[in-house]
């Protein structure tokens, strides 16, 4: 009892990145950067959307939804890590805020995950049965696919969550990390991690791979329409409504794939720590950049949104 006590009671605090304030201070000024910017941009694309009635179609609604979830899981973790940037590390975190921010970033990043397949499928049937296109892809099942997405993603967060915070903590209270991530945080647990490393793989190995496969599989099939396309107008616009959701694909599948599918024996905290910011602070900036730049509707409905200012 005395040992759960503790536990409970416990505070963590994060490494710095560096022991040179100059250096935490540049750092802190470029991640606000990275994070007021991807703030910004998703907000924007979220609320051009919802304003232009030419936008209410299932592709931008699933865009919008994105932006959204996006700007919940950055903000998950930028402001404790912000923080703590100008602290040196000082800012403690209590077991509990670091369990409710674990649950958060895993909960908002598999539902990204699987929207990201939900957007696969709305391009295969957008490109691959275009006649059916409205008759299938009704509101009220991009509604449903919308809900199934932040449902799994729950679903998969909470258990995994519960199951890393019943593990005791004893005395080292260090997490070589600038938030609350899993391998980082059964790190410091002064008992057998193996049965939590490995539900970890699997539902890691779960929530990447079988999206990523539906993702893989629609994109064989798109091809393949997209090549039967005779007019090369037509294949370049198809083309660009779905080389800029590839390229997020790769990037964020890529990096959450680095982190947590690596052997448990080769994981380094210093490269997940570097690796980490890519998928929490760049990603997030991207994803508008590089929808914005890729979609001329997008493009269109910015602008005018822009001559009203």
């Amino acid at each position: 009892m005395e040992g759960l006590n503790k536990t409970a009671n416990m505070q963590f605090f994060f490494r710095p990145f560096s022991p040179d304030p100059e250096v935490q201070m540049l750092i802190f000024v470029a991640l606000l950067m990275m994070y007021l910017t991807s703030l910004s941009g998703n907000a924007t694309i979220a609320v051009v959307v919802q304003v232009n009635h030419s936008l209410h179609t299932p592709m931008y609604f699933f865009l919008a939804n994105l932006a959204v979830l996006e700007i919940f899981y950055t903000s998950s973790i930028a402001p404790l890590a912000l923080a703590n940037l100008l602290s040196m590390g000082k800012t403690p975190i209590s077991i509990t805020g670091c369990g409710t921010q674990m649950f958060f970033f895993v909960f908002m990043g598999g539902a990204d995950c699987v929207l990201l397949a939900v957007m696969a499928y709305d391009r295969f049937i957008a490109i691959c049965h275009p006649l059916r296109y409205s008759l299938i892809m009704s509101w009220s099942l991009c509604v449903e696919l919308l809900v199934s997405s932040l449902v799994l993603g729950f679903l998969l967060s909470l258990p995994l969550t519960i199951l890393i915070f019943r593990l005791p903590f004893c005395h080292n209270d260090e997490i070589y990390h600038f938030y609350c991530d899993m391998p980082a945080v059964m790190h410091l647990a002064c008992a057998d991690t193996r049965v939590h490393k490995t539900a970890l793989y699997i539902i890691s190995f779960i929530i990447l791979s079988i999206p990523l496969s539906l993702i893989s599989t629609s994109y064989v099939f798109i091809v393949v329409a997209i090549l039967r396309i005779r007019s090369a107008e037509g294949r370049q616009r198809a083309f660009s409504t779905c080389s800029s959701h590839i390229f997020v694909v790769l990037l964020q599948y890529g990096c959450t794939s680095f982190i947590y599918l690596s052997p448990s024996s080769s994981y380094s905290p210093e490269t997940g720590r570097v690796v980490s910011v890519v998928y929490t602070f760049i990603t997030p900036i991207l994803n508008p950049l590089i929808y914005s730049m890729r979609n001329k509707e997008l493009k269109d409905a910015l602008r005018k949104a822009l001559r009203k200012f």
